[in-house]
């Protein structure tokens, strides 16, 4: 019975210590978000510079899809991990006033650019390929945009499929999921 209780109490202090804590602004902070000065071209320069790949994640405060995202799926530790390893990621608040420079140079506070892209949904997720051309927005040059929260292997499918630069085959990501999860599922 000890041993039993033991180990609940270890599994859900190792799965609470994994949860995002929130920030002042009511986001979540994954360890494997980025702080930086929101210059998407310096942010893709720095990923470049690590060998990874650059994401921008929206969010907003109270958002449940976030909130499930942060405490179901990046705590698993394939997904955390792969993040870790491959992706330099930074946050955008939805309605935040913390300026933002897109790819094309312009510069607007996180809640006017975030209307200027277009995103509708938190969370709403940016791939972007190693290379950018100069002039272009983010959305018009992302390699790939998961708007709104998926399960672990969805999450996990999309994060290979821009790693392995899916985006530039013949194979759509949703038969490279379909796939994949065959694969898994085996």
């Amino acid at each position: 019975m000890i041993r039993s209780l033991t180990l609940i109490f270890a599994t859900f202090f190792a799965i609470s210590s994994a949860v995002a804590e929130v920030g002042d602004d009511g986001l979540h902070k994954a360890p494997w978000m980025r702080d930086t000065f929101k210059d998407l071209s310096e942010d893709l320069e720095e990923a470049n510079a690590e060998g990874k790949r650059l994401m921008i994640i929206v969010e907003q405060r109270g958002c449940i899809y976030c909130k499930k995202m942060h405490e179901e799926v990046f705590t698993v530790p394939e997904v955390n991990d792969y993040i870790e390893e491959n992706f330099f990621v930074v946050q955008i608040n939805m309605f935040g006033d913390v300026e933002v420079t897109d790819f094309d140079g312009t510069t607007l506070p996180e809640k006017d650019m975030v209307k200027r892209w277009r995103a509708l949904f938190t969370p709403n997720i940016y791939f972007f390929p190693s290379e950018v051309p100069e002039g272009v927005t983010a959305p018009e040059v992302a390699a790939a945009n998961m708007p709104g929260a998926f399960g672990r292997w969805t999450t996990l499918n999309m994060l290979n499929w821009v790693v392995e630069e899916g985006y530039n085959s013949d194979e759509p990501f949703q038969k490279y999921h379909a796939r994949k999860f065959a694969e898994q599922s085996n």
